[in-house]
């Protein structure tokens, strides 16, 4: 009797761990055929080291680039970071660092930038060894200048973040668990424990959570809409925003890969770029593997249960490894990642 016991204990055992390797396996887009595509040309690779997160400015032409030389992510020791300015008036694509006399360390992850009058002000997500901060600065005539830097015990794993105006802003809590086997269970399982969080201006508060991995954020105020990318979930999350900043969520959009940075062109469409297999990206990441795939998506939201996701750029990692953020300026499609040497301009097929 205690051995047929024992061998259904067992055989218990082994379904559960069986079952936890192949959703973990399924829900990573391990199970995916990456097959190279693109609408499109590569007409330019910059030579900047992990530009993680960029945003264009429609009104003066130009786009920002954050990039810090990672070797690995998480990173182990201090990294060195900065913001370039890139002005696409011309297709010369050249870049210039903004951040050179900022004397901190720096290393920057997303960042967010809001026109007002003549001054940009320019927010970047800042890890340290020390910890995490939300560095704030001005662009006036392509100079930048440090305003301040924002701390805060719900700073707990920052990945990105959107302004409203010039004091009021979002970001997300990539992790709810940022060590242990907590941490473990919530990458491989997918648990939906990380959040968004608001500040007014006076005040931190939690606007959204259950989310798996809250990553890219981004805010379309002609249609006062809030998109938070979810790669664990392969969606992203829309939400309404609320007269006093809290959220209402919508819906999520299915995107069938790990979306990251979100940004919003002049009509209203999304741009994403992402991790098709999670699990080989975090390979990657660790140093463990040379290359991971990437894709590139556009999606156009209507309404809820109306929208497109439109297919741009797929690639094995042959020519371009851990696709990160992608913004669109008129045929041109740029596009940043994690990790690698130098970022991609694509340019668009007629359509």
């Amino acid at each position: 009797m205690m051995r047929i016991t024992t061998k259904r204990i067992l055989f218990v055992v082994l379904v559960v761990i069986l079952a936890f390797v192949f959703h973990t396996l399924n829900s990573t887009g391990f199970f995916r055929t990456v097959k190279n595509y693109s609408k499109g040309k590569t007409i330019k690779a910059v030579p900047i080291k992990g530009a993680e997160d960029m945003t264009i400015s429609y009104t003066d032409n130009f786009a920002i680039i954050s990039a810090t030389n990672r070797e690995v992510y998480p990173p182990k020791k201090e990294e060195k970071g900065a913001l370039y300015l890139m002005n696409l008036d011309t297709q010369e694509f050249n870049t210039v660092s903004l951040t050179q006399s900022f004397n901190q360390p720096f290393a920057p992850h997303g960042i967010t930038m809001l026109k007002k009058d003549s001054t940009y002000t320019i927010m970047a997500i800042n890890h340290t060894t020390t910890g995490h901060s939300i560095e704030v600065f001005e662009l006036v005539n392509n100079s930048l200048s440090f305003k301040k830097s924002i701390t805060h015990a719900s700073l707990k794993s920052p990945n990105d973040l959107v302004m409203v105006n010039e004091n009021q802003f979002y970001f997300t809590n990539d992790h709810g668990y940022t060590e242990g086997i907590g941490k473990v269970f919530e990458e491989y399982l997918g648990l939906a424990v990380s959040n968004v969080i608001y500040f007014d201006g006076n005040e931190f508060t939690e606007v959204a959570k259950g989310i798996a991995y809250a990553n890219g954020i981004n805010f379309d105020p002609t249609i006062n809409l809030v998109y938070v990318a979810s790669p664990r979930e392969f969606a992203i999350k829309v939400y309404t925003r609320n007269e006093d900043g809290t959220l209402a969520f919508i819906e999520d959009i299915p995107c069938e890969t790990g979306v990251d940075n979100i940004e919003i062109d002049q009509n209203g469409n999304l741009w994403t770029a992402g991790h098709p297999n999670l699990l080989r990206f975090k390979s990657y990441a660790k140093g463990k593997k040379d290359t991971a795939p990437s894709e590139i998506l556009k999606i156009t939201y209507r309404g809820k249960n109306d929208y497109t996701v439109e297919q741009i750029y797929v690639n094995d990692g042959s020519e371009m490894s851990g696709s990160s953020v992608a913004t669109s300026f008129k045929n041109l499609v740029l596009t940043g990642n994690v990790m690698d040497d130098q970022f991609l301009i694509l340019q668009r097929s007629e359509e």
